[in-house]
């Protein structure tokens, strides 16, 4: 394959196949997978986000999957710095890169090319900013940002302290607001010319049945045995890794909040509302080839399809 910024995406609800039909496309083309799932990347953590097995990456080269410490927050912007350089590094040895992964702002981003606003929680404004939170609380610091970027606080609830936080640091660390900065983003073309393919169910029913046999099956491959062992490891119930769905329902388990079974009901219903919330988030993108899977998964057919789709944009 010619050294072009033409990618692959695999994208689509939890559950839908995206992690077979990713490897079986790398092989078709001789290509590379980079995970673009926000909870993939941390380490000790494959069971409950549902990563490519050894035996499947051994299939297929794979990239960012396991990447992190689950002790550390992992933002989008950092996904975006790793994972072009992993995108960049395939396209230069003339390999097709094929983003598979169902996190919608991470994909967008990565897509995109999208730069981040600077600020951090070391800066000065934001330990100031910390400082008047511990002081004031939220309230006039939501008015300062009201009268700032009027339209980034139309869009924040007051609950919503991290990025009301976020906001006012970017102004005071860059002179510019949120809102310009994202417009400004917008505008910008595209880093990588991505073909995009989506898998999904025609029938919502079956997708959900779908999800609720997973969680059956990561509970029976010791997803529980999972949570204690990142507990203890050392690693804290309020990280943002235990707060992926499965960890903090199990949490509560674990503390004798609730029983495994209403843990394992919780966990197949925010399964299932995430799974909502990811096509929505997809039907946005008119550019997706959708294959829609009837009853069962038809990976031959899909492989033939998402081939024909790839060929016809220059990409076989």
């Amino acid at each position: 394959m010619e050294h072009t910024n033409k990618i692959a995406c695999v994208v689509g609800p939890t559950a839908c196949g995206k992690t077979t039909l990713g490897i079986l496309l790398a092989q078709r083309f001789g290509g590379e997978i980079v995970s673009a799932d926000s909870m993939q990347i941390y380490r000790g953590m494959a069971i409950g986000t549902a990563a490519p097995t050894a035996e499947e990456m051994a299939l297929a080269p794979h990239h960012m999957v396991g990447v992190a410490d689950p002790q550390e927050t992992y933002s989008a912007a950092r996904f975006v710095e790793d994972a072009s350089a992993c995108v960049d590094d395939i396209l230069a040895r003339g390999k097709l890169p094929i983003v598979v992964g169902g996190t919608g702002l991470y994909l967008d981003a990565l897509v995109a090319g999208r730069s981040f606003a600077a600020g951090g929680s070391e800066t000065r404004s934001r330990q100031r900013l910390n400082e008047r939170l511990a002081r004031e609380g939220i309230e006039p610091l939501y008015r300062e940002l009201s009268i700032i970027d009027p339209t980034a606080a139309a869009r924040l609830h007051l609950r919503d302290e991290k990025r009301i936080l976020r906001a006012l640091e970017i102004y005071y660390e860059t002179g510019q607001t949120i809102t310009e900065h994202d417009a400004q983003s917008k505008l910008l073309p595209p880093r990588y010319d991505a073909v995009y393919i989506g898998l999904t169910f025609e029938d919502r029913a079956d997708l959900r049945a779908l999800i609720d046999a997973r969680v059956d099956a990561m509970l029976s491959q010791g997803l529980v045995e999972e949570v204690r062992a990142l507990l203890s490891a050392g690693v804290s119930p309020s990280s943002t890794a235990l707060q992926a769905i499965g960890y903090k329902e199990l949490l509560g388990a674990l503390r004798g909040e609730k029983s495994l079974a209403e843990a394992t009901e919780e966990i197949k219903l925010r399964s299932r509302q995430y799974a909502k919330r990811q096509l929505t988030w997809l039907r946005r993108n008119k550019a997706i080839h959708w294959i829609f899977w009837k009853k069962e998964r038809d990976f031959p057919r899909a492989l033939q399809l998402s081939t024909e789709i790839l060929s016809a944009h220059g990409l076989g």
